[in-house]
């Protein structure tokens, strides 16, 4: 019997080498080669056979460029990630810490499709028994629900594509992709090879008979999708299920989506009776203080088309070691010392004897720049024991040369604060509203030392 050979995969770009390297030589990532055995290739064989039979040369012109239809989930904030709904022949990956509630949310999902719609749910980590307990605990009427407990990849394909046209489901979820294995491959499940082989056939499923796949994705220690960054590009959506375990509430966002918008947010909290939808999700990152306290500041976020109010808090402390402390959580650590740089070079104000504590309330992950004027607005505030105005919100970039740069989508920003009952805002004066908003005054700044001395 021949030796196996063995071959070194890339777990980012899937480029496979004969030996071992610490850097990648296609993708230049560090320690992504994973080590696997070789695939025998089968003669007359070629999985892409008969996709390529059915390639045909067409004009743009001759494309009929029709709206897609989209099917309510019954659950709004899943729908308002997905675009609207999913859509016939997408294929979605949900990928999420384990026990993060993945399983509760398609579980529910499918309960309510398989009212109107075929639904298939294959569970490749739970037996049937389990699933039909998780379905009692949370009262879901999941009589229509078809199940099969399967990691075999060739039951699973004759599963989906039954003759009996009754029985075809419109909607399939594989919960995990990383426990299904196909024959063809000789590796054990998980590895890359058996992931990028089992979601490109699922996805050619998915795209000639137009059913909608939604796969489950385990994630690394670093919080990436495991398995090789091929999957996320064949996929047609991604999203990541967020949140802490000790913590009730949950969020997902879209990192990418060819049917809607990317960077959108749901929001949710994990109840005894599954996962419910949050009406207002500003209230779970605002903090409420039975007094004016220094150090807090509101902002307004903008998470896809969703405005969001979130507390930024900053404690500053006079430091007692040669070595001062910058700690951030939400936000980039990298940016806050920017910051305080900015802060001392233009508004004159120096915290290197300080030790610099930021905290987004609630949980959330700010990525975007508009922070940038309430992080210092908070700092300025804690430094000087100072509380800021209680119904004061703010936003705005803000650049090295002190400037006070715009945001998008200014003008939705400063309806939401206002609906929500704050008075006055600082915002960049590029944003600055031509008609008057109700119920909130508006102060633009251009530089950081004008919105500095607003709230002295």
């Amino acid at each position: 019997m021949a030796k196996a050979k063995t071959i070194y995969s890339c777990t980012e770009c899937g480029v496979q080498t004969p030996k071992w390297q610490g850097q990648c030589p296609h993708c230049m990532e560090w320690n992504t080669l994973i080590e696997s055995v070789a695939e025998a290739v089968v003669k007359g064989s070629n999985r892409f056979s008969a996709l390529a039979a059915s390639g045909k040369v067409q004009m743009l012109s001759e494309v009929e460029a029709a709206e897609v239809p989209r099917t309510p989930t019954g659950i709004e904030e899943f729908d308002r990630v997905l675009g609207g709904g999913l859509v016939q022949g997408a294929v979605v990956l949900i990928g999420g810490d384990p026990g993060i509630g993945k399983s509760t949310l398609l579980l529910q999902v499918l309960a309510h499709l398989s009212k109107q719609q075929n639904t298939l749910y294959v569970s490749g980590e739970e037996s049937a028994q389990q699933i039909a307990l998780r379905a009692k605990r949370l009262a879901l009427d999941a009589r229509s629900l078809r199940l099969l407990p399967e990691i075999q990849l060739e039951k699973i394909q004759a599963a989906i594509a039954t003759n009996n046209a009754h029985d075809k489901p419109d909607v399939v979820v594989i919960d995990s992709i990383q426990t299904v294995y196909s024959e063809q491959l000789t590796s054990a499940p998980g590895s890359v090879a058996q992931v990028r082989e089992c979601a490109a056939q699922l996805t050619r499923i998915a795209k000639s008979q137009n059913i909608t796949i939604i796969l489950v994705g385990h994630v690394t220690k670093e919080g990436a999708l495991a398995g090789p960054r091929v999957l996320e590009h064949i996929v047609d959506t991604v999203l990541y299920f967020e949140g802490d375990t000790h913590s009730s509430f949950r969020l997902i966002r879209a990192f990418k989506n060819r049917f809607g918008a990317v960077n959108e947010l749901g929001v949710f909290a994990m109840t005894e009776k599954g996962l419910r939808e949050v009406s207002n999700p500003s209230a779970l990152f605002l903090s409420q203080h039975g007094q004016q306290v220094a150090g807090s500041c509101v902002m307004v976020t903008q998470e896809g088309t969703r405005p969001l109010l979130v507390e930024i808090q900053a404690l500053l402390d006079e430091a007692h070691s040669p070595n001062v402390r910058r700690l951030s959580l939400g936000l980039e650590q990298n940016r806050l010392a920017m910051l305080l740089a900015v802060l001392h070079r233009h508004a004159g104000i120096a915290c290197f004897d300080q030790d610099v504590f930021i905290n987004a309330v609630g949980g959330v992950k700010i990525t975007e720049p508009g922070a940038d004027l309430a992080v210092i607005l908070a700092m300025v505030s804690s430094l000087r024991n100072k509380p800021l105005p209680e119904k004061l919100v703010v936003f705005g970039e803000v650049g090295l040369a002190g400037e006070v740069r715009p945001v998008q989508r200014g003008q939705e920003r400063l309806r939401e604060a206002a609906k929500l009952g704050f008075t006055q805002a600082i915002i960049p004066k590029a944003n600055a509203p031509k008609q008057k908003i109700a119920g909130i005054e508006i102060i633009a700044a251009e530089r950081v030392e004008e919105a500095v001395n607003r709230v002295r």
